[in-house]
C-alpha cells in the first residue's frame, strides 16, 4: 500500500506558542525603553552642539566682511577675498613650511616611539617595574606646556642645571633652549617627554587584546622573541596603528600653539612661527579680523579632511579597515 506524504509546509505542525513574532516599536516605546541610555549621552551631544557644530557652521565668515559690531545680515559676502588676502601675506609661506616640518618630525619620530615605549614595556615581567615605568613615562601628560617649557630652561637654559655644571668643569655656556639651530631637537625632546607615555598606553591597550594562546604557540613552534614580535605582536596592533596614523596626518597642520608661543621671544619668530601662532598674530593682535583668521582655519580643516579621505582610501587598498569601512 502506497504512504500518503504530507504536503503540508515545514511548519504547519509548530504550535502558536513557538513561532516568534516580531512587531516594529513605535519611537515613543523606544523612547521608554532606552530613554537612561538617551540621559548618558545628552551631555556629550550637547557638548558637540555647542563646542563644535554650532561654532563650525560660523566658517561662513571666511567668506564675508565680517564685523561683531553690525547685524550679521549686513555683513557682505566677498567670496575667496580673504582667502587671497591669506596666500598673499609674506608670512604665511614660512608659518606653513614650519608646520610641516615640526608635523613631519612628529609623523617620523614621536609616532614610532610610542609603539617602541608600548613594545618595551609590554615585555617586563615584574608588575611592580611596570606600574613604576608607566607611571613615569605617563605622569607628563598632564603637566601643561608652562611647566614643561619651564623644566627645560632650568634644565638646559644658559643659566640651568646643566650649563652650570659646563662652566663648573671649565667649558663654555650651554646655548640649547635660545638657539634657532637646535630648536627641532628641543622641541622633539619636548614631545617626547609629555606625549610618548600618552601613545604608549592606547597601543598597550591594543596589545592586551592580542590572544595569548597565539604566542604559547609560536614559542612551542621554536619562535623566538623577535620572530613573536614580528609575526604575531606587530600584526596584532597593526589595525590601531593605521588608525591613529590617519588621524595623525589629518591633524598635520595642528602642531599646537603653547608649545611655540611660550618659546617665540627667545628662540625668535622666524623658527617658532606656525599656522596657529600666525592666526594668532595676524588676526587677533595684527587686526585683519575674525574672517582673516576663520579663513585660515577652514584652509587647514579642508586639507585635513582631504588628506584623511586619502589616507583612509589608501588604507582600504591595503587590506585594512581605517576610520570607517566602505560601503
Amino acid at each position: 500500500m502506497a504512504t500518503l506524504q504530507s504536503t503540508a509546509p515545514p511548519d504547519a505542525d509548530r504550535t502558536p506558542d513557538r513561532l516568534v513574532v516580531r512587531r516594529k516599536r513605535t519611537v515613543a516605546q523606544r523612547f521608554r525603553h532606552d530613554w537612561p541610555l538617551l540621559l548618558l549621552a545628552l551631555p556629550v551631544v550637547a557638548h558637540l552642539a555647542v563646542f563644535h557644530y554650532w561654532p563650525t557652521a560660523w566658517n561662513i565668515i571666511a567668506f564675508m566682511d565680517y564685523s561683531p559690531y553690525r547685524p550679521f545680515w549686513e555683513n557682505p559676502f566677498v567670496g575667496f577675498a580673504w582667502f587671497e588676502r591669506l596666500f598673499a601675506d609674506p608670512y604665511f609661506t614660512p608659518a606653513l613650511l614650519n608646520t610641516l616640518k615640526f608635523a613631519a618630525l612628529n609623523l617620523v619620530f614621536m609616532f614610532p616611539l610610542s609603539i617602541v615605549l608600548a613594545l618595551a614595556m609590554n615585555g617586563i615581567i615584574s608588575i611592580k617595574a611596570r606600574s613604576a615605568f608607566q607611571s613615569i613615562v605617563y605622569l607628563p601628560h598632564f603637566f601643561s606646556w608652562v611647566l614643561v617649557v619651564t623644566v627645560f630652561v632650568q634644565v638646559l637654559g644658559s643659566d640651568g642645571l646643566i650649563s652650570n655644571w659646563i662652566m663648573g668643569g671649565g667649558g663654555e655656556r650651554l646655548n640649547f633652549t635660545s638657539n634657532p639651530d637646535t630648536f627641532l631637537l628641543l622641541v622633539w625632546m619636548q614631545w617626547a617627554w609629555k606625549d610618548a607615555g600618552w601613545g604608549m598606553i592606547i597601543f598597550l591597550a591594543a596589545l592586551a587584546s592580542i590572544n595569548p594562546s597565539l604566542y604559547e604557540a609560536a614559542a612551542s613552534d621554536g619562535a623566538n622573541r623577535w620572530r613573536r614580535m614580528w609575526h604575531i605582536t606587530l600584526p596584532g596592533i597593526r589595525p590601531v596603528i593605521i588608525l591613529l596614523l590617519i588621524l595623525q596626518i589629518g591633524s598635520i597642520l595642528s602642531v599646537g600653539f603653547e608649545q611655540y608661543q611660550l618659546q617665540r621671544q627667545s628662540i625668535g619668530y622666524q623658527s617658532t612661527e606656525v599656522l596657529d601662532t600666525f592666526v594668532y598674530y595676524q588676526s587677533i593682535i595684527g587686526n585683519q579680523g575674525e574672517s582673516f583668521g576663520t579663513a585660515a582655519g577652514l584652509f587647514k580643516g579642508v586639507i585635513g579632511l582631504i588628506l584623511i579621505l586619502v589616507a583612509n582610501n589608501i588604507a582600504h587598498r591595503l587590506g585594512e579597515q581605517g576610520i570607517y569601512q566602505k560601503s
